[in-house]
């Protein structure tokens, strides 16, 4: 079974509360208990023949949702670090190829945060399709809508209210700078 990683290394970093962050974990924790429980079940109805079932369905299309909720959370953690810097080194192969492709880093990083800036609830990823090489900026709405599939997930920020509202109320636009400023970019760039 899957069990809760760790991110408490994440108490004091400019811009998130402890409150928050400590909220924040609390959820997601939730997804990784909701997910095993989801597993278990599918595996019981599974040995006792129910594959069949209403029950059996509805928790296969579930199982998208928390399974998404507890790996997006891990990927956004996982990107985050106290005392994190507001870009890529520039001589980095990821900065190259976003500005190859953007023209510049900045020219990029508009587009990511514009998209963290749409009205709604969900998630924007830079994803990186290493059939093409291409990059794109998505926005996953809710978790387990609008994933590129295929593609790999470098840098994901939360936009649920969960991520910011304790803090930021409804200034949505600062808490993407207190995020950009908590990014752990070596951990972004060696997802690639």
């Amino acid at each position: 079974m899957y069990t809760a990683k760790n991110y408490e290394k994440l108490f004091g970093t400019a811009g998130f509360s402890d409150v928050l962050l400590k909220n924040h974990f609390t959820l997601y924790e939730g997804y990784v208990k909701n997910t095993n429980a989801v597993v278990e079940r599918l595996e019981a109805l599974a040995k006792d023949d129910k594959r069949g079932t209403a029950e059996y369905a509805e928790l296969k299309r579930r199982f998208g949702w928390e399974w998404d909720g507890m790996r997006l959370h891990e990927l956004y953690f996982g990107n985050m670090k106290k005392g994190g810097t507001e870009r890529l080194k520039d001589d980095s192969l990821l900065c190259k190829k976003l500005c190859a492709q953007w023209g510049s880093f900045d020219e990029w990083a508009k587009g990511f945060r514009a998209t963290g800036a749409f009205r709604g609830i969900g998630w924007v990823v830079l994803s990186h399709d290493q059939e093409t090489g291409k990059f794109f900026n998505s926005w996953v709405n809710e978790h387990d809508v609008g994933h590129l599939a295929g593609t790999t997930p470098l840098l994901v920020m939360d936009v649920f209210e969960h991520a910011f509202m304790l803090d930021y109320g409804i200034k949505r636009a600062d808490y993407i700078e207190a995020f950009w400023k908590a990014i752990d970019w070596e951990a972004v760039a060696a997802r690639m």
